[in-house]
């Protein structure tokens, strides 16, 4: 079987996890994007209703690529390569697949402050508290959004991407985080529209790390930092 047909095999977006009451949501396979829009449309607005309780949604998609509000037509440098899908969340481009752990964060904001900047920052800070389990050293740049880290030749790279939208001060969109993907993938983009910086993962970096360890760490951090 060829790594397409497996891919294709796996785009299920079955639930491995998703106890009565709880915030998680953790998909099997891989997610198709447009179904997980809709799936995230539809929550937000229950949400804001008072009808459906928060939902953090954690999930792999197949090889795509999103843009944001800020995107710039000439950073899709092989628009071919894969499917090109606009996202509705704040930032630029950014690519989704297998191996990257991407959380989609619905959380009501009017509980939080109403205070997007601060809100940005707690995912940041999740994200490296999450990373620190694997004694990973990451941190935030002035500047730029996103957790960086040091990669093993010394140059600055941005491990995991942040971008969200709020609608009636609840959040959709989220965060990506690199475990394992190919990341010759990134090159039909400049990612988050960052030309002068890499995109690492921790396999990159010599971490051997599974997603379901890289989910226990989320789950881990994510009380202190997203007020669960």
């Amino acid at each position: 079987m060829t790594r397409a047909e497996t891919l294709q095999n796996r785009v299920s977006g079955e639930n491995k996890t998703q106890g009565p009451g709880s915030v998680w949501r953790i998909s099997e396979g891989l997610v198709d994007y447009p179904q997980a829009l809709i799936q995230m449309e539809a929550r937000v607005a229950a949400i804001s209703a008072g009808t459906e309780g928060e939902q953090i949604w954690m999930l792999e998609h197949p090889p795509l690529y999103t843009s944001g509000t800020s995107a710039k037509p000439g950073d899709l440098l092989n628009p071919g390569s894969f499917p090109v899908y606009e996202a509705g969340r704040g930032g630029e481009f950014t690519y989704h697949g297998p191996g990257q752990r991407v959380a989609y964060v619905m959380l009501d904001l009017n509980r939080r402050g109403k205070d997007v900047r601060a809100f940005v920052q707690s995912l940041e800070g999740w994200i490296i508290a999450a990373l620190g389990e694997f004694n990973l050293s990451a941190g935030v740049r002035e500047g730029r959004i996103g957790v960086w880290v040091e990669t093993r030749d010394g140059r600055d790279a941005k491990i995991a991407a942040i971008g969200i939208r709020v609608r009636k001060w609840v959040s959709f969109h989220g965060i990506s985080l690199n475990v394992a993907p190919n990341l010759n993938h990134f090159d039909g983009i400049v990612p988050c529209g960052i030309r002068d910086f890499g995109v690492p993962s921790l396999a990159d970096l010599g971490l051997s790390v599974s997603m379901d360890e890289v989910d226990a760490a989320l789950i881990k951090h994510a009380p202190e930092y997203l007020k669960l």
